[in-house]
């Protein structure tokens, strides 16, 4: 019987996040559900997890602050090393680039791109000496085709694809595996929002939104040992828009 692995979601307390968290639990794994601003959020949905006969509990710290992260996940590794890892933390503050001030640009850079640093590079040497692992980061169809308003958010997304590229060069005679997942238009409290459903159908050629369980569904896929061939690559879910 194998071992569970130990899982970290950042971000786990959003819509997204929360179904990562949950599709992980059922496939036997222990997952850290993380959160900055939403404590209580997350904390909720470690209780729903370890209620439904899961294993799970919530932590909190700030990614974008490279000691806080650091003195937080080495609390976390003395429990064992973290062996599946999804960067899942993101933040919008959407302007058009002419109007938009330096700490828009800095805070969504510092969210998703440095992030993905302060979380992943402490958790690597324990992560390779146990030869096996899985990072998965979340990006944006916005990465792949800019979007109007999101000059930062598609910068920060588009840096992670290149450094899941390298990232992935570097690990793959360790049995580690590292990818990145682009979402579409996917339903949330924030996309519904900011889409009606004739703008949804405009631009999903499915007419729909996807949903958190179907990129819940793809992630744990690849977090597992059926795609440990599967490395370097940016994998879209987006009903076909592009």
């Amino acid at each position: 019987m194998k071992r569970p692995k130990h899982a970290l979601v950042t971000g786990g307390s959003g819509h997204i996040g929360a179904a990562i968290c949950r599709r992980l639990a059922a496939d036997g794994h222990h997952v850290y559900v993380h959160a900055n601003v939403n404590r209580g959020a997350a904390g909720k949905i470690a209780e729903e997890i370890v209620g439904s006969g899961g294993s799970a509990h919530a932590v909190s710290f700030d990614v974008a602050d490279g000691a806080a992260s650091a003195s937080a996940l080495e609390t976390l590794l003395a429990e064992g090393a973290i062996q599946i890892v999804v960067n899942n933390a993101g933040v919008h503050d959407d302007a058009v680039m002419p109007a938009m001030r330096l700490e828009q640009w800095s805070r969504v850079i510092d969210v998703s791109l440095n992030g993905f640093f302060n979380v992943t590079q402490p958790l690597l040497m324990p992560m390779i000496r146990t030869r096996w692992g899985r990072i998965v980061n979340v990006s944006s169809v916005a990465a792949l085709t800019g979007n109007r308003g999101q000059t930062n958010y598609a910068a920060a997304k588009a840096g992670l694809h290149g450094a899941t590229k390298s990232l992935a060069l570097e690990l793959a005679s360790r049995g580690i595996t590292v990818n990145a997942v682009a979402p579409g238009i996917i339903a949330s409290a924030m996309s519904d929002g900011a889409f009606t459903q004739e703008t949804i159908e405009k631009l999903v050629p499915m007419k729909r939104a996807g949903t958190p369980e179907e990129v819940a569904d793809l992630i744990a896929f690849i977090a597992s040992d059926r795609a440990a061939y599967i490395s370097g690559q940016i994998i879209s879910i987006n009903g076909a828009m592009i």
